[in-house]
């Protein structure tokens, strides 16, 4: 949501002892090159360029470097269309299968590294086992010494907070509606030892533009699968700050509870268009979430019932043990009740509003960020590069039990 969101180690409070492991910088497809499906319409950002717009030609040549770069056996069965985005280690590109012609996205992953290896190895241990209707689907794979190709499902539909803005209405049906997929998903990875670890709004996509369409989990680079001890707790320091579970930040062992945290922050931004801990300083952010420092103060709120309240507050619980778990939050009374009535208040003006309003204000600050980066000395970044090597330094890696 916004701009400059990305998978990103936190900053550590001073009264926090936080554990760097590494920093992992993917995203989605629209906004500050992230990736992701594009959904019909909108513009694919590459590098701060625009595919849609382009002159064919230029169009042509991009499409014909990407497709040269791929491997004769992808290219024989798959025609490449389009990329759609890119990350570290990774291009994404909207394909048509020659023989059905029928949409999906290749995610072409670069191994040669270690990091590019890893993220691989963690997307391909989850995506070969599951099979749910509201989890991102992998069609096939093809491998080569230095590269792979994840063949997956091609969601045109566009983010769930693109689809909010775009109706004429949203109300606690709509919303209970949504977290019902995104919960069922959720749930059924649980029941593999699966923790996705990197829940947002940017990772939700809607599979089609049509009113009735599913909602994908998508993007699972930070998931882990437990490990052959059947330990599946975890310790590495990973995520997206607004939405990472105060254990975390704790650098206590912990369990797939931060999934269900995650999702008591995308409640309260599906019902209010606002975050319930947000700072631009990280150090602030932090101690924001690790006191589980938020209200119910301003628009919407007083016109949202109190079981959605009630909902958010048994999710964004500070201690994992009392947070409600992938199941119960099916059965909480407001998704049960809400889903299946028919009057409900028209929330949308103010979350619509609250949204675009915070999209602009993170573009603004991204474009400001970028600025001052820009005009640093390279002594300046030489400093600054001494000072993260120091701090990895006291704080060693840290990785996942």
């Amino acid at each position: 949501m916004g701009c400059g969101t990305s998978k990103v180690m936190p900053e550590p409070p001073k009264d926090c002892y936080l554990d760097f492991v590494k920093t992992v910088v993917r995203g989605r497809t629209r906004g500050c090159g992230e990736e992701g499906p594009v959904k019909p319409g909108s513009k694919a950002v590459v590098c701060g360029q625009s595919e849609v717009g382009c002159p064919d030609g230029v169009r042509r040549v991009r499409v014909a470097k990407y497709r040269a770069k791929f491997d004769p056996k992808v290219t024989a069965r798959y025609d490449i269309k389009a990329l759609i985005g890119r990350g570290s280690f990774s291009r994404v590109v909207r394909v048509e299968h020659r023989a059905t012609r029928q949409p999906f996205a290749i995610k072409m992953i670069e191994t040669r590294a270690k990091e590019g290896k890893e993220v691989c190895e963690s997307e391909l241990n989850v995506l070969r086992r599951v099979s749910h209707r509201n989890i991102i689907q992998l069609i096939e794979v093809f491998e080569t010494q230095n590269r792979v190709y994840m063949v997956m499902e091609l969601a045109t539909g566009g983010e769930l907070f693109d689809r909010i803005i775009a109706k004429g209405s949203f109300t606690e049906r709509d919303a209970t509606r949504v977290l019902q997929m995104v919960l069922d998903g959720i749930r059924y990875l649980h029941s593999l030892g699966i923790t996705h670890r990197d829940l947002k709004p940017e990772n939700l996509l809607y599979y089609h533009p049509g009113s009735d369409s599913k909602i994908l989990v998508t993007d699972f680079g930070l998931a882990n699968s437990g490990n052959k001890g059947g330990d599946w707790s975890m310790r590495t320091t990973c995520g997206t700050p607004e939405y990472i579970a105060p254990e975390i930040l704790l650098r206590k062992p912990y369990t797939n509870a931060v999934d269900m945290w995650a999702l008591g922050v995308i409640s309260y931004i599906l019902l209010s268009g606002t975050m319930p801990f947000e700072d631009e300083n990280r150090t602030r952010l932090y101690r924001m979430i690790l006191k589980c420092k938020y209200s119910y103060v301003g628009e919407p709120w007083s016109n949202v019932s109190n079981l959605a309240k009630d909902f958010i507050d048994r999710l964004l619980t500070t201690d994992p043990s009392e947070r409600m778990a992938a199941m119960q939050a099916l059965k909480h009374p407001w998704i049960v009740t809400m889903a299946a009535s028919s009057s409900m208040k028209n929330l949308h003006r103010s979350i619509s509003q609250n949204l675009m309003r915070r999209t602009s204000s993170r573009c603004q600050s991204s474009k400001s960020a970028q600025s001052t980066k820009s005009s640093r000395s390279s002594k300046s970044r030489r400093l600054r590069e001494k000072e993260i090597l120091e701090f990895n330094l006291r704080y060693p890696h840290h990785g996942d039990l």
